[in-house]
């Protein structure tokens, strides 16, 4: 992808705030057809999602207007992550399993909030939000798995819909390969994974960040 100029920055900056606040029903992003889902899968996803050591993945992020955004992805239990944009998108969103950071280089402003107050919460922590939160969505693939988060007394964190493909090689027999969110104001952000590694070394370094207010390097 190109690098963005300084103005094409800005709905990218958009794009990547409402990634982490919510997950439009499956049935707008799959096709008609839906087939049941298995008994046991809601659980199987939870595995999954549990047997995740550690990740790495390419990404792609597509926003509500169909621009699209690449990177790479590290995930390491419990709770961090880290969206590493590609170069010319002077953004980085890190967890440090506390706390979602979004760091704009361009404008030095950080944005935080907490985990749970991220539909990434299901991504991070599933034995609090999946299986309390989540659902079974019907799918068009007896292979396909669909889970859709939400916090029905709290709307304002937004709904997320994690997408699995059935994989025995994957932690749990399940590939997470994408998720979409939806926050409060309907604005969709569509993440979809490739070249999954898991098990790889991580270390916590990873999970921190260049504060731009400030010379010296903090915890992320």
């Amino acid at each position: 992808m190109s690098t963005l100029s300084s103005k094409s920055n800005k709905p990218i900056r958009a794009a990547l705030a409402l990634s982490l606040a919510a997950a439009l029903p499956v049935s707008a992003i799959l096709a008609p057809a839906p087939v049941v889902a298995a008994e046991g899968d809601l659980d199987r996803a939870v595995a999954a999602l549990r047997g995740i050591s550690t990740m790495k993945a390419d990404f792609v992020q597509t926003d509500r207007s169909g621009q699209t955004v690449r990177g790479v992805m590290t995930l390491k239990r419990p709770g961090k992550i880290r969206f590493q944009y590609e170069k010319g998108v002077p953004m980085l969103v890190v967890s440090n399993g506390k706390s979602m950071y979004m760091v704009d280089y361009e404008v030095n402003q950080v944005q935080r909030w907490p985990i749970k107050n991220s539909p990434l919460g299901a991504l991070l922590d599933p034995s609090r939000d999946v299986k309390r939160y989540g659902k079974l969505v019907p799918t068009n693939h007896p292979d396909v798995v669909s889970v859709e988060v939400r916090d029905t007394k709290r709307p304002e964190f937004g709904v997320i819909t994690l997408i699995f493909a059935r994989d025995a090689s994957a932690p749990g027999g399940l590939r997470l390969t994408h998720w979409v969110a939806l926050d409060s104001q309907n604005h969709r952000t569509t993440v979809r994974l490739a070249n999954q590694r898991y098990g790889v070394a991580v270390a916590d370094s990873a999970f921190t960040f260049r504060d731009p207010r400030r010379s010296s390097r903090r915890p992320g």
